[in-house]
């Protein structure tokens, strides 16, 4: 694996900020009447034989992805083309968010981020073509969450599911070693702390990078109980799981646990040089080890991350996209029928995350056995298949068009609780607050 999909799954993850901000600026609007528009026409399936030609925008290696697969499914429907344009990651933003304003000028298919789909949806209700009389039946067939991300408030389908990154513990073994310690026996966050204490004495190394421009890991450790900064459309970002995982955030702080770093290289750097003994991220850090670090080859592990309780989730989601079409789409058919081949056919998925490192959401190519295989460069550990295990049980969460205005206040208060000693329940009310009057959304309490 490379450190592209790694990067890829970054920059999804930084676009969110971008795309939500242009997109919150702009009156809700869009192509198509009051409903999402159908492809189906209230059909099952595709049916009948598709022609002609479609345009694709993505970026990074998931244009790459794209591309070689369209070559594949033009041998399969002769009489058909399929452009795969890699935007870039700078542009993304600004083209989506003008050709949903304007109501021309999009590619028939749209590569968006999971959690943005809903902050476009939101903002352009008839900007889409609701895919559910074609797609919906493969609900079942995709994780939980990122299922939650593409269906609208009225149960809409505005796309598929693509790619995931479902979280677990990145160790160095031999810090664990050095210190004692069993990864295995990590199955709280108080354990997580407890063995950061012992590992820092034994060893000198801290226990895990954060930046300190953004929220950290409090994303992951939010989504672990179920919720996000909004829940039923409220501001939720003072509600008592929130106070846990700031405060948490704030234990690692104050017991010397934090090495704080500016940005993915910062990031990076950190880990080359034995900074922290964990990362608590998502299955495409493997691309960036691998690639990156081959002289730290066998000294990693992963097992599930750690839970607010013994028995609860162990794990959470970063980054991930989604393929959709937009309603101005001139030939919706064909995009569909691409759609359905990159996204639901076993073999398609299972050749992207080979060749691109994109994990899958689609359940069913998790039972592949290349996700069981051995891996040298973790000492022989499937590492892929600990992934594949934790991916069925991500929870969902809810995105809203609002989340980037949350963001911005949620860095303040992040680093106001980690850098500046302040009380995590003050600062998240405040935080809650300011959501709230940014928003015009009601509070949770």
């Amino acid at each position: 694996m490379s450190t592209q999909p790694t990067r890829r799954a970054v920059l999804a993850t930084g676009i969110a900020t971008a795309a939500a901000t242009l997109a919150g600026g702009c009156a809700m609007g869009g192509t198509g009447g009051g409903e999402s528009r159908d492809i189906g026409g209230g059909k099952r399936d595709g049916g009948g034989k598709v022609s002609g030609k479609i345009t694709v925008w993505s970026w990074d290696v998931a244009a790459d992805a794209l591309k070689r697969l369209a070559r594949t499914f033009e041998k399969r429907h002769p009489g058909t083309t399929v452009a795969v344009t890699d935007i870039g990651y700078d542009n993304a933003a600004d083209k989506i968010t003008v050709g949903l304003r304007g109501g021309s000028g999009l590619a028939d298919v749209l590569t968006i981020g999971g959690s943005q789909l809903p902050r476009y949806a939101g903002n352009f209700p008839q900007g889409f073509y609701d895919l559910g009389s074609l797609g919906g039946r493969y609900g079942g067939d995709f994780d939980r969450a990122s299922w939650h991300t593409v269906t609208g408030p009225g149960h809409e389908i505005f796309g598929l599911p693509w790619d995931i990154g479902p979280c677990a513990l990145y160790y160095r073994k031999d810090h664990f070693r050095a210190a004692g310690v069993d990864p295995q026996k990590l199955l709280t966050w108080d354990d997580y702390a407890a063995a950061g204490v012992r590992i820092k004495k034994a060893t000198g190394h801290k226990l895990l990078i954060m930046d300190t421009t953004d929220t950290g890991i409090l994303p992951i450790l939010l989504q672990q109980q179920g919720q996000a900064y909004f829940k039923n459309g409220r501001v939720a970002v003072d509600s008592p799981e929130a106070v846990k995982a700031l405060t948490l955030m704030k234990t690692l702080h104050d017991r010397g646990l934090v090495d704080y770093e500016k940005g993915w290289s910062g990031l990076v750097t950190g880990t080359k040089e034995g900074k922290a003994s964990t990362a608590p991220t998502a299955a495409w850090w493997t691309g960036t080890l691998t690639d990156e670090m081959p002289e730290l080859r066998g000294r990693f592990g992963v097992v599930p991350l750690p839970g607010f309780t013994a028995d609860g989730p162990r794990t959470s989601n970063q980054g991930g996209s989604t393929l959709c079409v937009p309603a101005q789409s001139e030939n919706p058919e064909l995009a569909w029928a691409f759609i359905e081949f990159v996204l639901t056919d076993r073999a398609s998925q299972i050749s992207m995350l080979k060749h691109e490192g994109l994990f899958p959401a689609y359940l069913p190519a998790l039972d592949d056995p290349y996700l069981g295989a051995e891996q040298d460069y973790f000492g022989g550990q499937p590492v892929l298949g600990v992934f594949a295990e934790l991916a069925r049980d991500i929870p969902p969460i809810e995105y809203t068009k609002d989340d980037a205005k949350a963001v911005d206040i949620m860095v303040a208060a992040v680093t106001g609780v980690t850098l500046r000693g302040k009380d995590p329940r003050a600062s998240l009310e405040s935080a809650a607050r300011q959501i709230a009057a940014a928003t015009g959304r009601e509070r949770t309490k």
